[in-house]
């Protein structure tokens, strides 16, 4: 087959008006932004999509394990299935990635969460995918706070997104391997240069689920707060993001702020993408998608509260769009007519 690269494009919004400044960033006008199509629906819990550069995309769902193929011609299909996925609350098949001929996965078993690479054959519009290789596991597992994003860097190295899964402290200790993003090889080893010479490259984070890096090579991470405060992250190697110490903005030595928090009710982020000179957050119990300038984070706008539901994930879409998965068929939302469905944004020019 041919080979699936990560996908990678990009694209300009309309420049953003100063809002509110920061810590709280404001609602304004979906006008910059249009619904052009409803990609895919019936989708059953879809968790992350992983774009095949082809105009097509392959799309993980949490509890049956299921990998839904996006084909090129807009029709969908199961893949396959990810085998020995144990679902339950959060927890399930979660973030997937691609690189060359292989789908990363992120998973739960009754034991442990893991990432198990499958290969994938066949020609766009037939994927399939083979027996899966389980390159890191001992992730610790739990009903909540599991992370599990997964994405490949600019440098070409993959990078895990945990939860605490409930053992809240321990978010601090570098040897427990929740509540950290974690950084590998290709093949699940410890990345070279990685800040403590383990897989851990930073810590002290409650529940990540987004993770993208902008065009200067920047790593922005999304989590999940307690009660008062979810977060933007800039992630740099070996910092201390402050969980359960500290929640959002705290001014503390040896603790890294977030670039932006918002209300639990107004976010719960998930997904995130970087689209030109903006970052992209997809809200769960928010049911909104926040726009944050990464040149002036304060400078944050919320679109399209409540018209779509629950938003788990975001990437960019072909040919300068942004593909948006909503999330109301996971026993936490309501499913509307069509739900689950990935939807397809454009951004005006000019």
């Amino acid at each position: 087959m041919r080979s699936i690269r990560i996908a990678v494009a990009s694209a300009a919004l309309l420049a953003l008006t100063a809002c509110s400044p920061q810590p709280a960033p404001v609602e304004t006008s979906t006008s910059t932004v249009t619904i052009t199509t409803t990609v895919a629906s019936g989708l059953q819990a879809p968790w992350s999509i992983a774009p095949t550069g082809d105009g097509g995309a392959l799309i993980s769902q949490r509890d049956d394990g299921k990998i839904i193929e996006l084909t090129p011609s807009g029709s969908t299909r199961v893949a396959g299935t990810v085998p020995d996925v144990v679902s339950g609350g959060e927890a399930g098949l979660n973030g997937i990635a691609l690189l060359d001929d292989w789908l990363y996965a992120y998973h739960a078993t009754a034991e442990d969460n893991r990432v198990v690479r499958l290969p994938v054959t066949g020609t766009p519009g037939s994927l399939e995918l083979g027996a899966p290789e389980t390159i890191f596991a001992g992730i610790p597992v739990a009903a909540n706070h599991n992370g599990g994003r997964i994405a490949f860097g600019p440098d070409g190295l993959l990078y895990v997104a945990t939860g605490d899964a409930g053992a809240r402290d321990r978010a601090q200790d570098r040897d427990y391997l929740g509540g950290k993003i974690l950084r590998l090889t290709a093949e699940g080893d410890p990345a070279p240069g990685n800040p403590f010479g383990t897989v851990v490259y930073s810590l002290g984070h409650r529940n990540v689920q987004g993770l993208a890096w902008d065009a200067d090579g920047t790593m922005w991470a999304s989590e999940f707060g307690q009660d008062t405060w979810d977060e933007l992250n800039r992630i740099e190697p070996g910092k201390n993001y402050g969980w359960p110490l500290h929640e959002g903005i705290a001014h503390a030595d040896g603790f890294v702020d977030p670039v932006v928090q918002w209300k639990p009710e107004e976010a719960s982020p998930s997904g995130i993408a970087v689209i030109g000179g903006t970052v992209i957050v997809a809200g769960l119990r928010g049911e909104r998608l926040w726009v944050v300038s990464t040149g002036s984070p304060e400078e944050a706008w919320s679109m399209y509260t409540g018209e779509y539901g629950r938003l788990r994930d975001v990437v960019p879409g072909p040919n300068g769009t942004m593909w948006v998965l909503t999330n109301n068929t996971d026993g936490r939302g309501t499913p509307r007519d069509g739900d689950d469905k990935l939807l397809q944004m454009t951004f005006p020019e000019g």
